[in-house]
């Protein structure tokens, strides 16, 4: 039986599938970070431990072909980090090429049967990405979290960070909220355990503002319609031509303000929308249909 492998891999986690060409699922395996920008090689190591798990006692022989979908693409411009995706591939036995493509094209690809369009993405990072004959022509921001990512988990979390610092005397839920999440007693507490913290730590917020913009904390209704706001003039400066917009990530998937607000902010447009329930699947299938055009 032929096989064929989906892997989504980003910033929090890496997931992998192995499915058969009709679609059918047979594994499915999970493991950490597989962000090479952030992780290097060891985004490597992940992603084929997360491989090596959906396949359990499937034949590698049996993967025809296989599609990566990879937050930090660019860091492939590193022989080093190169190597170690080849070197996974090597270890693992798969039969067939796999290829690695910006986590952009898997997520569109699961969100609709469009092959053009645009994909919004918001997770622990956030870009817009033009999408034509599923390839990415444009992208905009994407930039990590010290220059952009505006409207992603990190941006979210780290704002209520700076707000929570500057705005303790003041009290409030999500001052409080913020305290409690990093053990803080007092301002400089609060500034030490921020300068601490690894820079995806900031992430874990977003669920803490989330839950307190459906609570109606004013603080955090402000922090999530702002992203909205941001995540939405990502999109628009891809300068796109009516299309069809996928939304993908774990703000923009699951049922949280910020997805609510975006898809109000581009429904009033008229925007025809999808959702990339699982960027996995998505690989999968362009995996398949990729080999089924050579075959």
């Amino acid at each position: 039986m032929d096989l064929v492998l989906g892997v989504d891999a980003g910033g929090t986690a890496s997931k992998a599938v192995v499915s058969d060409l009709s679609g059918v699922v047979r594994g499915r395996g999970t493991a950490g970070p597989g962000n090479p920008s952030a992780t290097g090689a060891a985004a490597a190591t992940a992603v084929g431990s997360a491989v090596r798990s959906a396949l359990g006692t499937l034949d590698p022989g049996s993967v025809v072909a296989g599609v990566v979908g990879l937050a930090g693409v660019s860091a492939l411009a590193d022989p080093g980090v190169a190597a170690a995706f080849d070197a996974q591939w090597a270890a693992l036995g798969l039969a067939g090429e796999i290829a690695l493509v910006g986590d952009a094209v898997t997520a569109f690809a699961a969100g609709g049967p469009w092959s053009s369009g645009a994909v919004l993405v918001s997770g622990t990072g956030a870009v817009a990405a033009l999408v034509d004959a599923l390839e990415v022509v444009r992208t905009a921001d994407g930039l990590g979290w010290l220059l952009g990512d505006e409207g992603s988990g990190m941006w979210l979390g780290l704002q209520a960070v700076r707000l929570s610092a500057r705005s303790w005397a003041g009290g409030g839920a999500l001052v409080a909220a913020v305290a409690a999440h990093a053990g803080a007693a007092s301002p400089d507490d609060l500034v030490h355990w921020a300068g601490r913290l690894p820079f995806a730590g900031f992430a874990a917020l977003a669920p803490v503002v989330c839950g307190l913009a459906d609570a109606g904390e004013p603080a955090a209704l402000a922090l999530v319609a702002s992203a909205a706001d941001r995540l939405v003039a990502t999109l628009d400066e891809l300068s796109a031509p009516a299309a069809p917009v996928v939304l993908a990530g774990s703000l923009l998937t699951n049922d949280t303000p910020v997805r609510r607000g975006v898809v109000e902010r581009l429904g009033a447009r008229g925007t025809e929308l999808g959702t990339a329930a699982d960027p996995t699947l998505g690989a999968a299938r362009l995996a398949a249909a990729t080999y089924q055009a050579r075959a």
